[in-house]
């Protein structure tokens, strides 16, 4: 996406919103996640949803998401 900067006529691109990249970023850990099932996968997606939430960069419904995922793992013994 490009936008005109106001105070010329140059045309600069814009950066996404904060809490779709941090979407992107968590999205990306979970299927880290679910391909290696490792130890330091999972503490890498424990630590950047629990970081993204306290920002409030992600959702409250994403949140639940990423609980349930790691919930699913532990019962299922993929630790």
């Amino acid at each position: 996406m490009q936008v005109k900067n106001q105070s010329s006529s140059n045309v600069k691109a814009t950066t996404p919103a904060k809490h779709l990249a941090a979407t992107a970023i968590i999205g990306a850990a979970m299927i880290g996640y679910l391909v290696h099932k490792s130890p330091e996968s999972r503490v890498r997606l424990e630590s950047l949803s629990t970081m993204a939430q306290t920002l409030g960069e992600l959702s409250e419904r994403d949140a639940a998401v990423v609980a349930q995922l790691l919930a699913k793992s532990i019962a299922g013994g993929a630790n």
